[in-house]
């Protein structure tokens, strides 16, 4: 079992900027990736971001692609997402998520571990 706490959340103006945390316990011996997913009020859950917990490669929707940056701490056992120039649209519930297989991908299907979620508001 791996255990997973966010943080980081809250509201911020359009352009600004946030940091998500994800701290993991438990079972991290098992990790094989983590990613970010996020849900909108009436939306389907989205992919945001993935890393690979050993090689570091990550992959990112196209949404977010020049804005977000994914990257881990092993040490910490701790995932980020630093996501800058932020709009509106991006107002979600983030969830951060283990996938214990090796590969990363951001299909939220084969993800086996998730966080409670960390609310994120980007007003206009």
């Amino acid at each position: 079992q791996v255990q997973l706490v966010e943080s980081g959340g809250g509201l911020v103006q359009a352009g600004g900027s946030l940091r998500l945390s994800c701290a993991a316990s438990g079972g991290t011996f098992s990790i094989g990736a983590m990613g970010w997913f996020r849900q909108a009020p009436g939306k389907e859950r989205e992919s945001v971001a993935g890393i690979s917990w050993g090689t570091g490669n990550t992959v990112y929707a196209d949404s977010v692609k020049g804005r977000f940056t994914i990257s881990r701490d092993n040490a910490k056992n701790t995932l980020y997402l630093q996501m800058n120039s932020l709009k509106p649209e991006d107002t979600a519930v983030y969830y951060c998520a283990v996938k214990t297989t090796r590969g990363v991908v951001i299909d939220a299907r084969v993800y086996n571990y998730w966080g409670q979620g960390t609310q994120v508001t980007v007003s206009s």
